[in-house]
């Protein structure tokens, strides 16, 4: 009889035990995704990635990623949420301050929340046309080619406005041109206009324009190329923004 108590004493002890171990195992379960989501939170405030194109431990799944059918309404909420207008874009050349206009709100948005993601730190000056125009915002490197998988595959509807023409220092997005009946821009490449550019009128959105630092795109426009326009020496930048 005692025996037998003390083997039933025994797997009421293991019962317990599995018990106890099954709800740790389900508090540390927990624990962990809590972290994981404000370690998200956290890189989606403050996304970096270094600019050399080297391998990251961000984790680029703390990126939302966008479809087509949900942009806009996308793009309004984050744009009214983040209502930020000026940019610093800091090259080896020194720095480009620009004004981002209200009036194209989803293009302002979109570039902003690129900004804020850290997703310009991993590009560079990809294309010099020295009478035409600086582009910015691509480059060979992994980093760049993992963000923009996860930022998502769509295009922007184009905010064209006659206030804001191709002049000199504005700042404008580049597009697909192939079957872009709509003009919808790429959301990630961007150029500043050097000379007037009328013939991009209608074409392109017109986003924003440079206040202070065109001396600093003229540098960058003298800047040694190879038959691409793709500038020998690597330009690489980091974007800023600010109220």
């Amino acid at each position: 009889m005692v025996a037998s108590l003390f083997i039933l004493s025994c797997e009421g002890n293991k019962s317990k035990q599995k018990k106890e171990a099954a709800e740790a195992a389900k508090v540390k379960k927990l624990n962990k995704k809590q972290l994981q989501q404000k370690r998200r939170d956290s890189l989606l405030k403050n996304l970096k990635v270094p600019s050399d194109g080297s391998e990251t431990d961000v984790d680029i799944d703390a990126i939302k990623k966008i479809s087509q059918k949900k942009l806009i309404p996308f793009l309004k909420k984050y744009g009214a949420k983040n209502p930020e207008t000026h940019a610093t874009i800091s090259t080896s050349y020194g720095k480009i301050e620009i004004e981002l206009f209200k009036d194209a709100p989803l293009h302002r948005a979109n570039f902003v929340r690129l900004g804020k993601m850290g997703y310009f730190g991993t590009t560079v000056v990809h294309r010099i046309d020295s009478d035409f125009v600086v582009q910015m915002g691509n480059s060979e490197n992994k980093s760049t080619s993992n963000i923009r998988k996860a930022v998502g595959d769509f295009l922007i509807p184009n905010e064209y406005s006659p206030k804001h023409k191709h002049t000199r220092g504005k700042v404008s997005m580049a597009k697909f041109s192939d079957q872009n009946v709509s003009n919808a821009s790429s959301p990630f490449e961007f150029f500043i206009v050097i000379g007037n550019a009328h013939h991009l009128d209608v074409e392109h959105t017109v986003f924003g324009e440079v206040v202070n630092g065109m001396n600093v795109v003229g540098k960058i426009a003298k800047a040694d190329t190879g038959d691409s326009e793709w500038p020998i020496e690597s330009i690489p930048i980091e974007v800023e923004i600010g109220e």
